[in-house]
């Protein structure tokens, strides 16, 4: 990452999510509030899943593996930001800003083709549910899970590597709170051109052929709850998909606001208020729309409460 010109980047400085001195605390106690919710919620999720045999079918599988990923993808980024706005701490070395932006980008992928296969279940499920047992074993599910999870490392790798190949110079400042692409190349003194080309290619193919498997699957999905007669039937089927078409309208729009544009010092700044609501916010809410109105998860947390008082006695 240097010439003979230049100067070897050993570290970096992240300006965090604001330099106002006023406003550091109240974000601190916001943020630790929702990075606590969002480790309770989705970990209780899991534990819940994992614990009530009726929840042990295919859609709820890939809900604990959102969930996971959820918890993954917000402690990479959360825990740095509140250390920054309580103690200044703005260093990070070159090893950790590889490895946050290597996740970043491993997990953000991650859990956009877990939305793509948890459409895809759902298609299976009301479109061929003669067939849902035996083309969603549990098998199958698992290498659902895992080879897109491989690819998105993969990509992730390679996508790091052409970051860190540019070469910095001078201000070694990122105007972001985490080590994200954009900032980064900003600092680059450069030719950008062909990561750049790469990281809008990459982005691009990745979350539109992930929306595209979820469109699809959820136009066949709606022909088939329209032939439904049954009025009680087809607001279960619609009740189902509405919690996954929430969580990824919220997912895929704010990825879309954030990546499919240039670098720019106006995009930067836009770029954080964006980054807090997806890495911060929904890893939250996720686990809450799920199961505000999910009356299997309800009902799984009602059996378990009630087991409480039994082992106790």
């Amino acid at each position: 990452m240097a010439d003979s010109n230049q100067t070897m980047m050993y570290d970096f400085i992240l300006l965090g999510f604001t330099d106002r001195r006023e406003l550091k605390f109240p974000f601190f106690m916001l943020f630790l509030f929702v990075y606590i919710m969002t480790l309770l919620l989705n970990l209780g999720m899991i534990t819940l899943i994992r614990m009530d045999s009726q929840l042990h079918t295919p859609m709820y599988f890939f809900l604990s593996s959102l969930s996971f990923v959820d918890i993954c993808y917000s402690s990479n980024v959360t825990p740095r930001m509140l250390a920054n706005l309580v103690a200044d701490y703005q260093v990070i070395s070159l090893t950790g800003c590889v490895i946050q932006c290597d996740l970043f980008i491993a997990l953000n992928l991650t859990e956009s083709f877990i939305l793509a296969v948890m459409a895809y279940d759902r298609y299976v499920a009301i479109c061929n549910p003669l067939t849902y047992t035996t083309k969603m074993s549990r098998k199958v599910c698992m290498w659902l899970v895992a080879v897109p999870s491989a690819y998105a490392f993969l990509d992730a790798t390679i996508q790091t590597i052409f970051t860190f190949r540019l070469t910095f110079c001078g201000s070694h400042v990122i105007n972001h709170f985490y080590c994200a692409d954009p900032p980064l190349m900003k600092l680059s003194c450069s030719d950008t051109h062909v990561k750049l080309t790469l990281m809008l290619l990459s982005a691009s193919f990745n979350l539109i052929s992930s929306l595209v498997v979820i469109l699809i699957s959820y136009v066949f999905i709606l022909f088939t709850i329209l032939k439904i007669k049954n009025a009680g039937a087809r607001y279960k089927a619609f009740s189902t998909c509405g919690f996954h078409l929430t969580v990824v309208t919220l997912y895929y729009g704010t990825l879309f606001v954030m990546y499919i544009r240039r670098p720019s010092s106006v995009s930067l700044e836009q770029g954080k208020i964006v980054s807090v609501f997806y890495v911060v916010v929904i890893p939250m809410l996720n686990p809450l729309i799920y199961s505000l109105r999910n009356k299997e998860v309800k009902g799984a947390l009602k059996r378990l409460l009630d087991t409480i008082p039994l082992s106790l006695s």
